[in-house]
């Protein structure tokens, strides 16, 4: 059996078994064999027009690499693990079907802006399904906002009742966040699409090349410009793993908060059963181990970034061979990444608001004190005075064991003789959702020009 394309007549001695196992990544980079086969098959044509190969030549080497593809594609390709890569698998297969002309392939070409290529192309094609799974979850929340735009919803800080929220403000601050991420993802792609190919080693290549050429086959925006810089750089890597990451924040924050919600302590949401599970002692459990699962993996997301800021920061120009370790970490953050949001778009659709349970409890917490205290200031009173004020009198209304709403005006007006009957106008919380006016805010109308915003949006997307 001959050894490895990639050894040279300089080689006195076959490779040692045990380095074949060590430095093998077959073993996970062979599920960018499409894109290889698509950037090998660009390099040949951009040879043949440039006269490096005939049409002839180019033909025969198009078509066997379909075929290889087509077995690829059936799991019916054989893997030898002293060809280390799939990259090394291809071109041997090649090879051992056209011979010479098989080998004329990687003229011009090196593994370095080969195996660069290979990755934008994966990258980018999995950027574009993070874009779209994003889209899909932003349209899940929105499909909510008219059913759920009668339920009234306490807002937390620090984990405490703050003020009241109508139910579509909580879904749209879901969507804010994940077009942030979608343009996080549309910018990182941009950097991503750029061609590594023609670069060769490391210094270029004496040949006629046309790296235009190339770059415009396989619809990259441009040819990198610096060869030294191409052998070396995983940037749009790091980047894309760091926008990973920050999604993968965005769904841990939701899914906790959904833990919480989906608690009987709570009990603001039902869940669809087909993503919870049960005990396997407590038979009355329904655990939303899918979201306390999307919660745990963005721990793996984080963390491969930090695997591959570690992997790149002390490497010299131009390509090292610890290269080869960051397709593993970038991998799972993309299988991850998704797996989560196809999950995360059928239980945002499917769940259930428990609306009595909300409703039994939703002036617990006295969430229209800052409405009151707001109030107050229209009618001249200072601010500092009017939130000394308020708090006192939510004091009273705690140790009498009532909402605001129902404290008689005369114990009101105890405490500020400002206060008259109009205040009822105002107290509540549904009755303070209602007074919100501020741009961006829970108010009605607000909430409704939102939606109307973001339904024109999303159909144009």
């Amino acid at each position: 059996m001959a050894d490895s394309p990639s050894r040279s007549g300089v080689f006195q001695a076959s490779t040692d078994k045990r380095l074949e196992a060590f430095a093998e990544s077959i073993s996970f980079d062979r599920r960018m064999y499409q894109q290889d086969i698509r950037g090998s098959i660009a390099h040949a044509d951009m040879l043949s027009s440039v006269g490096l190969l005939t049409r002839e030549e180019f033909s025969t080497i198009r078509d066997t690499l379909k075929e290889i593809e087509s077995e690829l594609d059936a799991d019916q390709f054989p893997i030898r693990f002293e060809l280390e890569d799939i990259h090394m698998h291809i071109e041997q297969a090649l090879i051992d079907r056209i011979g010479d002309v098989g080998r004329k392939l990687h003229t011009a070409r090196s593994r370095n802006d080969q195996v660069s290529t290979d990755v934008r192309m994966w990258v980018r094609e999995a950027l574009d399904t993070v874009d779209a799974r994003l889209l899909e979850l932003q349209r899940a929340f929105l499909s909510r906002c008219e059913r759920d735009f009668d339920v009234v919803l306490p807002a937390y800080t620090h984990l405490q009742r703050a003020q009241p929220v109508i139910a579509p403000h909580y879904w749209m601050a879901y969507i804010e966040k994940l077009q942030r991420d979608r343009g996080r993802v549309a910018d990182c792609r941009r950097r991503v699409n750029e061609c590594s190919l023609g670069v060769a080693a490391v210094a270029g290549t004496t040949l006629p090349i046309d790296r235009d050429h190339t770059a415009k086959a396989l619809e990259f925006d441009r040819p990198t410009a610096n060869s030294l810089d191409t052998s070396s750089d995983r940037d749009f890597m790091l980047e894309s793993a760091f926008v990973l990451s920050v999604i993968a924040s965005h769904l841990s924050g939701w899914a906790e908060e959904w833990i919480l919600w989906s608690t009987v302590e709570f009990d603001f949401i039902k869940m669809p059963q087909a993503f919870c599970t049960g005990s396997s002692i407590m038979p009355q459990k329904v655990n939303p181990d899918t979201l306390e699962l999307t919660r745990g993996k963005s721990a793996r997301v984080m963390g491969n970034l930090q695997t591959l800021m570690l992997l790149v920061k002390n490497l010299p120009l131009a390509y090292n061979r610890d290269l080869q370790e960051d397709k593993p970490p970038l991998f799972d953050s993309f299988d991850t990444v998704i797996a989560s949001l196809e999950l995360a778009i059928p239980i945002v659709e499917g769940s259930e608001l428990r609306r009595e349970s909300i409703a039994s409890r939703l002036e617990r917490g006295y969430l229209d004190a800052t409405t009151l205290m707001e109030w107050m200031i229209r009618k001249g009173m200072p601010q500092r005075r009017a939130h000394h004020l308020v708090g006192a009198i939510v004091g009273e209304a705690m140790s009498r064991e009532v909402p605001l709403s129902e404290l008689p005006l005369d114990v009101m007006q105890s405490h500020a003789a400002e206060i008259d009957e109009s205040v009822y106008e105002i107290l509540g919380s549904r009755k303070a959702v209602e007074a919100f006016v501020s741009y961006g805010s829970s108010a009605p109308p607000q909430v409704r020009s939102q939606i109307d915003r973001w339904t024109k949006q999303l159909a144009a997307s």
